[in-house]
């Protein structure tokens, strides 16, 4: 095999591989108590006067994981770091945290990722009840940040 053509195959292989490797990172924490970070996050947004996201999900969820990108982007990150603190509610193979989910509105059987908010006290603001995020991966940047700032806290 020439160069050429091992560079051509390692670039590939490379280029396969690349979102394969973004989509395994674990978002949701599969072992956490979310009621217990929950709790914490409605403690750090009455100190930090911040709404709060609970962002219902699970780590082999696609549209989760674009969801997620969509948040790290530099300015969407930066209008979530400054007006929430986010709370990632694993709900695995749609066996865990359904109370949760049943406590703040979000009918998981709509799809995934599923979204609340949440007043700085923990008074529920917004639940999803209609998948607007299960296809995250065909929305526009656009439909993102008018969400988070439609539910930012109010100054």
């Amino acid at each position: 095999m020439t160069l050429g053509r091992s560079l051509i195959l390692v670039l590939a292989l490379v280029a396969v591989a690349a979102p394969a490797n973004a989509a395994s990172e674990n978002i949701y924490d599969e072992k956490a108590d979310a009621h217990k970070l929950i709790s914490a996050a409605v403690s750090e947004a009455a100190r930090s006067h911040k709404n709060i996201v609970l962002d219902f999900g699970a780590n082999w969820c696609g549209d989760c994981h674009a969801l997620d990108a969509e948040m790290r982007k530099p300015e969407l990150a930066s209008l979530i770091e400054k007006n929430y603190v986010v709370v990632h509610v694993d709900v695995g193979r749609f066996d865990k945290n359904l109370d949760l989910a049943r406590k703040y509105g979000v009918p998981l059987k709509k799809g995934i990722p599923a979204l609340a908010v949440l007043d700085p006290h923990g008074k529920l603001l917004y639940a999803q009840d209609q998948g607007q995020f299960e296809d995250a991966r065909h929305m526009e940047y656009e439909s993102f940040k008018a969400f988070f700032e439609q539910w930012r806290p109010k100054e």
